[in-house]
């Protein structure tokens, strides 16, 4: 049951990636505005928070030209939670903001697992907002990260974090 659902997610991810991919060229066209549009991947590390421990996480974003975005971490299937989905917009220059959600989930009680097949019940959701900083060629960006937390009910639980970004666009050459 477990590797279904993880293989249903993960396509569905590869769908929605490989759909929005070419919602947006990879680089921006000459004598336009400065944009995020496109795929990038991503190394970030919390300074504070639940995450501050995890020293490898990587995120892949896919920013649609319309202001939508998608987000999947390497830790997506640990324990099992989607992608996370949200907005994105241009404040000025090179400077963007965006706000991202995500679901949480939480083991099964042996009583819970018993009642509904086993796996992973919902625990709540989280909320990722970055202040990001383009860098001229449009390649590359930092970003300052916030993390906050919420349990089922939307109530603020510990947890959340603060961090940084270092992204590159995903383009056909390297």
């Amino acid at each position: 049951m477990k590797a279904r659902i993880a293989l249903k997610t993960c396509a569905a991810v590869a769908g929605a990636l490989l759909a929005c991919v070419g919602c947006a060229p990879a680089t921006a066209p000459a004598n336009s505005e400065p944009s995020l549009a496109g795929a990038w991947k991503s190394s970030v590390q919390f300074q504070s928070g639940a995450f501050a421990g995890v020293r490898d996480l990587t995120f892949m974003y896919v920013y649609d030209a319309g202001g939508t975005l998608i987000e999947s971490s390497n830790y997506d299937s640990a324990p099992p939670v989607p992608p996370a989905f949200g907005a994105w917009r241009r404040i000025d220059g090179n400077r963007f903001e965006s706000r991202y959600l995500f679901f949480t989930t939480r083991a099964a009680t042996a009583a819970e697992a018993a009642a509904a097949s086993g796996g992973w019940l919902p625990a709540g959701h989280g909320e990722l907002t970055e202040q990001i900083t383009l860098a001229p060629d449009g390649q590359s960006y930092e970003a300052t990260i916030r993390a906050e937390l919420f349990d089922v009910d939307g109530k603020a639980v510990d947890g959340g974090g603060e961090g940084s970004v270092q992204a590159r666009r995903i383009t056909v050459t390297r």
